[in-house]
């Protein structure tokens, strides 16, 4: 079975690892510079780097349809730039999973494959995918929806350790993101991790850098820069979140339930 994924973000390479892990054939489409903060867990990275490993399973960037089949016979995950994941017309994938966390549809028909699951607000049932999976850390994060629309995105952070917006780190303006600190080091409430411009950008608790977008791309005002976990455990920085394992198991259990009708 062939499933075609787009994005590589942490929820993208969430869902990307459970499927392949569990033996299906998986192609992730990109934009050509994908901004994530969660490096350390997006597959995504891959599009600078050539490869990336998330919890031992490793994508490989390629640059034609005919480099995949070969890519999976090496036991890798390929990785294409493919902004309109115009690759499913060669592919013929059996299952596409729009996982870009757009918080709308950016253009993923329910014609596209024979069944389309789109994750989070954006996506109907019946209009724009088959199903939905639910994003929302809520009682029903996970869940397949198969009539109705995902639970509108609440722009609450996710609490780790009782901490939301604390943990977070914004762009105080808009200009030229430099980090000084860089993802797995240990900070200081007040530390410099960065600087936009001529502002600097500080931790507001201690805690490890869990989270930080990739040096030198430009920002605006209010964009998430990175995350400090309270933890101050480095090894989350590259583990895959409790959260997007549960959006992945809800992908796996969609594409059961259609396939095994």
């Amino acid at each position: 079975m062939v499933i075609l994924i787009k994005g590589g973000g942490e929820v993208a390479s969430a869902v990307a690892h459970k499927l392949f892990r569990a033996h299906l054939l998986v192609c992730i489409t990109e934009i050509p510079h994908p901004v994530a903060v969660s490096r350390g867990a997006a597959f995504c990275e891959a599009i600078y780097d050539g490869e990336k490993e998330v919890e031992g399973v490793v994508a490989k960037l390629v640059s034609s349809a005919e480099d995949i089949p070969q890519t999976w016979a090496g036991k890798k995950l390929p990785i294409i730039v493919d902004p309109q994941a115009s690759i499913r017309n060669s592919l013929h994938p059996d299952v596409i999973v729009d996982a870009i966390m757009a918080k709308k549809n950016l253009g993923t028909n329910i014609s596209d494959a024979p069944l389309v699951i789109g994750l989070g607000p954006g996506f109907c049932v019946g209009k724009d995918a088959h199903m939905v999976i639910e994003t929302n850390n809520s009682e029903n994060l996970g869940k397949v929806i198969r009539s109705g629309e995902a639970e509108p995105d609440t722009g609450i952070p996710l609490s780790v350790g009782g901490l939301t917006e604390e943990r977070v780190l914004h762009s105080p303006t808009k200009g030229i993101f430099h980090s000084v600190r860089k993802i797995g080091d240990l900070v200081s409430a007040g530390d410099t991790i960065a600087w936009v411009g001529n502002r600097p950008v500080k931790a507001q608790i201690d805690g490890v850098v869990r989270a930080l977008l990739r040096d030198g791309l430009e920002v605006d005002k209010q964009t998430k820069l990175g995350e400090v976990d309270p933890s101050g455990d480095k090894q989350v920085c590259y583990t895959i979140r409790p959260r997007m394992r549960a959006i992945a198991g809800g992908v796996l259990e969609a594409i059961l339930m259609h396939f095994n009708a």
